[in-house]
């Protein structure tokens, strides 16, 4: 069945893969000039970042390998979302399993997508303070190394390159602007 998306015209779908995470489809389009074409496009579930920043300025980061970019990464707290799971109870969870925190005050920033030109994929933003420390419950395929820093040498990392994730250079600079409102 055609139907409108924007200024294109899709006219069939086919999903060529899907995975409990992902699913790729390709479209057949009419472009908005007016040519036939195809489209590809990714979902990827939607999932949450959390920066947990302490009473004294101190931000809880993680280093992870990533195996898509063959590399450690230095990140917020991140992860999925689960089927019929609210964020704000996706990013409690995911602070509690990689770091082990648990935290009386949670303040959303709002959302950021990485890649919107093909990858449908929105990360909900969350700063959590307040913290308590108890012990992780990391999945078997994590081996995540905490990482302390100031939340003025998260920024300046961001800046720097050495945090490239996307939604965490966003939750950085969001939560900083945050905090020095008020």
């Amino acid at each position: 069945m055609t139907r409108k998306h924007g200024p294109w015209t899709i006219k069939e779908t086919t999903r060529k893969y899907r995975h409990n995470l992902i699913e790729v489809c390709e479209d057949q389009v009419i472009k908005p000039d007016g040519s036939h074409g195809i489209y590809a496009t990714v979902k990827v579930n939607p999932g949450v970042s959390v920066l947990a920043l302490d009473e004294d300025g101190t931000a809880y980061l993680v280093r992870e390998f990533r195996y898509a970019i063959g590399a450690n990464s230095l990140e917020v707290v991140s992860g999925a979302i689960d089927d019929g799971e609210q964020p704000i109870d996706s990013a409690r969870r995911e602070l509690k399993e990689e770091l082990g925190i648990e935290a009386g005050e949670w303040t959303e920033l709002g959302c950021v997508d990485p890649i919107t030109s093909i990858i449908n994929s929105p990360s909900f933003l969350f700063l959590a303070r307040d913290l308590t420390f108890k012990d992780k419950k990391q999945e078997g395929s994590e081996r995540i190394e905490a990482v302390k820093v100031s939340l003025g040498e998260a920024v300046r990392m961001v800046i720097d390159s050495e945090i490239t994730h996307g939604a965490s250079c966003v939750l950085i600079l969001r939560a900083f602007a945050h905090v020095g409102k008020k």
